[in-house]
């Protein structure tokens, strides 16, 4: 029987082809063979992470905002009329009273304009005073008497003017306080408006800052407020809540809140940026750990705890063992566990994101983790 030459060919190419794959997959078995064997004759290496105890600590619940302080009474002082600065009657940084003087404009020829208007209002005076005697003598109409008073009381107008534009002219401390920097001179041409002094009232002072909508269930009038500034690091100014507004901020969804704290040194300003902490209900007690601790995810927040085990040379070891937990508020470098983790557990601080379940780690904890809840930056 006659062979077909094309297919004789055909299926010595295909054996050809078959032998061909089998030699490249199983040198790729051998291979992968010999390798796992090599890996699995080197020592496991452990990961290096830092740890603490979890343990129970007070517990204060706190709304936190940031805002300005703002005093109780501010303002930019300056002349309602135009004129030359006479005479300055204070000093930068000056403590005044309410109502006292602190600088005149040129009067010119005011006091002659007032005394003339004085002098004309006095013979006004008396002839209504004489022709209400003549009128009961019947000597002059009720007319005349009529027209005597408005006269008076014309002149007497005009005097009350005079003395007012004399008044302006005068600026005073509309209340109590501590003056700024002066920005005027004597001889100096003043146009109305023109600021000459800050004067602001600095004990107490006034905190305003915002806060979500969800803290009014909290936040109330009377709450303890704990403001600090980043220029005293050192020091909690303690005030009250005295004021929330009654509208909220339909842009920001937050709610304006007003506290007021005492300054008896002087050494806050207008102005200055805040950090506030509001108490709010009882102290409780949580577990706290550093926040470098947790590893933040979209499917939930997890740490890793150490358990005694066996690693993979058959020796003793410590081993990773990742757990699912639920946070409550931060203050500072730290964070409240309220459920996922015991008091006693050691958790690891740092190096948890060379970690999975099973690692093999060895602990270093010579390098301190932030774990501070008021922590202060330090002075640059």
């Amino acid at each position: 029987m006659r062979r077909d030459p094309t297919m004789l060919r055909l299926i010595v190419m295909v054996v050809v082809v078959v032998v061909l794959f089998g030699a490249i997959f199983g040198w790729g078995a051998v291979k992968a063979h010999f390798i796992s064997k090599f890996l699995a004759t080197l020592p496991y290496q452990p990961q290096t992470v830092s740890t603490m105890t979890a343990a129970d600590s007070p517990w204060q619940p706190q709304v936190q905002a940031v805002g300005s302080i703002v005093a109780i009474n501010g303002a930019d002082l300056s002349s309602e009329v135009s004129g030359i600065v006479d005479t300055i009657d204070f000093k930068s940084g000056d403590q005044v009273k309410a109502g006292q003087v602190l600088l005149t404009l040129r009067q010119n020829n005011d006091p002659a304009v007032l005394a003339q208007l004085q002098a004309t209002a006095a013979v006004d005076k008396s002839n209504y005073e004489r022709d209400k005697k003549q009128f009961s003598a019947d000597a002059v109409s009720q007319a005349q008497v009529d027209s005597d008073q408005a006269t008076y009381l014309a002149a007497q107008a005009q005097v009350a003017a005079q003395q007012a534009l004399m008044d302006e002219k005068i600026i005073r401390a509309p209340f109590a306080g501590t003056i700024g920097i002066r920005q005027v001179n004597i001889g100096q041409y003043l146009p109305a408006g023109t600021n000459v002094v800050t004067l602001q009232q600095l004990d107490p002072l006034f905190v305003d800052f915002y806060v979500p909508q969800q803290a009014l269930s909290v936040v109330k009038p009377g709450d303890t407020a704990n403001v600090t500034i980043d220029a005293f690091p050192d020091q909690t100014f303690v005030g009250q809540v005295v004021a929330i507004n009654s509208a909220i901020d339909t842009a920001t969804r937050t709610v304006q809140v007003r506290a007021q704290i005492r300054n008896p040194q002087n050494i806050l300003r207008p102005g200055m940026f805040a950090s506030i902490a509001i108490n709010t209900g009882q102290p409780q007690n949580y577990i706290t750990l550093p926040q470098t601790a947790i590893t933040y995810n979209p499917y939930g927040d997890t740490v890793f705890l150490l358990h005694n085990g066996t690693g993979p040379d058959g020796k003793p070891a410590l081993l990773a063992q990742q757990k699912f937990v639920q946070l409550g508020d931060t203050r500072g470098d730290q964070v409240a566990v309220t459920s996922g983790i015991a008091p006693g557990d050691t958790v690891v601080t740092t190096g948890q994101l060379k970690l999975s379940n099973g690692s093999n780690v060895i602990v270093n904890n010579s390098v301190p983790v932030p774990d501070d809840a008021n922590p202060n930056p330090p002075n640059q």
